[in-house]
């Protein structure tokens, strides 16, 4: 049997859809990620951002005649790009659908379902979560090692973001595919200047050491990966200028992180809403040209509607 994993971009944006002239060849809409296991096709999804709604289409026009839709729906962290295409998302609706959706949570007060399921509220929109007709099931989530499926393993790992916010590690049939998106470097939160009023000689060490041991282990999360799909929201530039602290990865971070993992495929995710199709395509020759002769390292732009074969 053949154990080949697919994958398909159908939300590639951070922050909000952002549809129009400007970014029609790569996609306006927000994350989410189509995953297929082996010859049974089993569908596994990566986050609800409004991408979510074409795919829910898609598994209503392609799986539903084969048979009731049974699948998992991981999501990386709760903020709204990530979940807000989950009331649209067709087979919530029907009674035969089973689903189970991942997660982790920042608030003690608001579960995985209260927070995911609390955009179907009057307040909000006009179908309330009681009145879907699928059995939904929420699991939330730390770090950890699990397995969905026969075969199909998961590792999380808790990335640099506002909120808990989880990458994912998939192994199934000798093939990795990981994602490592909403994140940034891990970095000294102390005072390093001597002459701060705040600086501790020994907490700034500290800090140097703990920030520098957490990039360490975001590379062996994404060790050996065949398909890397990681944040590049900003340039150097513009994160150094005033992002600093938002959650989000430069390309050049991108790059050297998926290089020191020996990573074989890398694609730039979470795309910034200004960010037009011209320029990210010459974003993906710049980083290709500097990488080229140095690392067998493949960059390509996560684009809606690709589809690949791990």
């Amino acid at each position: 049997m053949k154990k080949a994993v697919r994958f398909r971009f159908w939300g590639v944006r951070g922050s909000i859809p952002c549809p129009g002239p400007d970014t029609v060849r790569t996609g306006g809409n927000t994350a989410c990620i189509e995953l297929r296991f082996g010859e049974e096709n089993r569908l596994v999804i990566i986050d609800a951002g409004s991408g979510i709604r074409a795919l829910g289409d898609f598994v209503m026009k392609n799986d539903l005649p084969k048979g009731p839709v049974d699948t998992d729906i991981l999501i990386s962290h709760t903020h709204w790009d990530h979940i807000m295409g989950f009331p649209f998302f067709t087979p919530i609706y029907i009674k035969s659908t089973n689903l189970r959706i991942y997660g982790p949570v920042s608030y003690e007060e608001e579960n995985l379902e209260e927070i995911i399921g609390g955009q179907l509220r009057y307040r909000y929109f006009p179908v309330r979560q009681d009145e879907l007709s699928a059995h939904i099931e929420y699991r939330e989530l730390k770090e950890a090692s699990f397995e969905i499926g026969e075969g199909i393993f998961i590792t999380t790992k808790y990335l640099n973001h506002p909120i808990l916010c989880l990458g994912y590690r998939f192994e199934y049939g000798g093939k990795i595919f990981c994602t490592a998106y909403d994140t940034e470097p891990f970095r000294n939160v102390f005072p390093t200047d001597p002459n701060d009023p705040s600086y501790d000689a020994a907490a700034a060490e500290e800090g140097e050491l703990a920030a520098e041991e957490e990039n360490k282990k975001l590379v062996r999360f994404l060790q050996g990966a065949d398909v890397l799909v990681f944040d590049a929201q900003y340039t150097l530039q513009e994160y150094k200028a005033s992002k600093i602290g938002w959650g989000h990865s430069t390309f050049e971070h991108a790059v050297n992180t998926a290089h020191k993992a020996g990573v074989k495929k890398l694609f730039f995710f979470h795309h910034d809403p200004l960010r037009t199709d011209a320029q990210l395509d010459e974003f993906a020759a710049k980083y290709r040209a500097m990488v080229k002769g140095k690392t067998p390292l493949v960059i390509e732009v996560a684009r809606e509607g690709y589809e690949f074969e791990v």
